[in-house]
């Protein structure tokens, strides 16, 4: 009878400790699913590679993220996406894709992986199904649009006095100086490639809005932030707010990183 009583407590202790285990399983998964994002892709614009993220890189990898530049080839809109998807893959998730300029038609579309927990838009266009970068930054007319330069395979590039005067207007000019040599002749297919499945209908999404942009008109920003429903900052900057005001940019990226992946 003594036997029976004690394997009872044993078998009651048993499930008790069980019960405190699981408990602690629960919370730890809880724990790690709210604790957000911990790999950030950054994907760059036109005219630009991903040296442009050189001075939020550090800002983010110092609050312990894990980051990685995207360099798009800025070819073909297929190509930018495939590029952006292989990184992507490459990473356990949960993942923030960001993406600056002509990139935030990249991540709209490759923002579909189920490993993407969030967006955020930097002065960029987020397209809806059937809509193109090209197309949406056509629609508002900017002081850029004069200061691009076709050549005869269909690649644009910027005039060193649009770049000065319309793309990184508060940059110093030794920064200025850099970015005209080293801006990637961009495809004009690239740009007018249509997206068909839009991530941010799915993801949660933030938004920063350069309200001294020249490149993309910030009222055409805000409207864009306001459609895709996205929480949003306004930066006084230029169009190259990750180099203007990187400290700005790194704390928006991290607040989504905290929260995407529990949105």
């Amino acid at each position: 009878m003594k036997a029976i009583k004690s394997f009872g407590n044993v078998a009651v202790a048993c499930a008790a400790l069980l019960t405190i285990i699981l408990s602690a399983a629960k919370a730890t998964a809880q724990t790690s699913s709210a604790s957000g994002a911990k790999t950030v892709l950054l994907v760059h614009g036109a005219w630009a590679d991903g040296s442009c993220w050189s001075k939020v890189i550090p800002l983010l990898e110092a609050k312990g993220l894990h980051v990685v530049a995207v360099q798009i080839p800025l070819t073909s809109f297929a190509d930018d996406i495939a590029a952006t998807q292989r990184a992507i893959a490459l990473e356990d998730g949960p993942v923030l894709l960001v993406g600056h300029s002509y990139g935030g038609a990249v991540i709209t579309e490759a923002g579909n992986d189920p490993k993407v927990a969030g967006l955020v838009y930097i002065s960029a266009v987020a397209p809806d199904q059937g809509e193109s970068a090209f197309g949406l930054i056509t629609s508002v007319q900017t002081p850029i649009g004069s200061e691009l330069r076709p050549d005869k395979s269909g690649f644009l590039k910027l005039t060193p006095k649009g770049i000065a005067e319309d793309f990184a207007q508060d940059l110093s000019a030794k920064e200025i100086a850099i970015l005209t040599a080293t801006q990637v002749p961009t495809s004009v297919g690239a740009m007018k490639g249509e997206v068909t499945n839009p991530a941010w209908k799915s993801k949660a999404s933030w938004y920063i809005v350069a309200a001294n942009d020249r490149a993309i008109s910030p009222e055409l920003e805000k409207t864009q932030a306001k459609k895709i429903g996205a929480t949003t900052t306004t930066v006084a900057s230029s169009h190259v707010i990750m180099l203007a005001q990187p400290a700005q940019v790194a704390n928006v990226i991290l607040d989504a990183a905290s929260k995407a992946a529990s949105k």
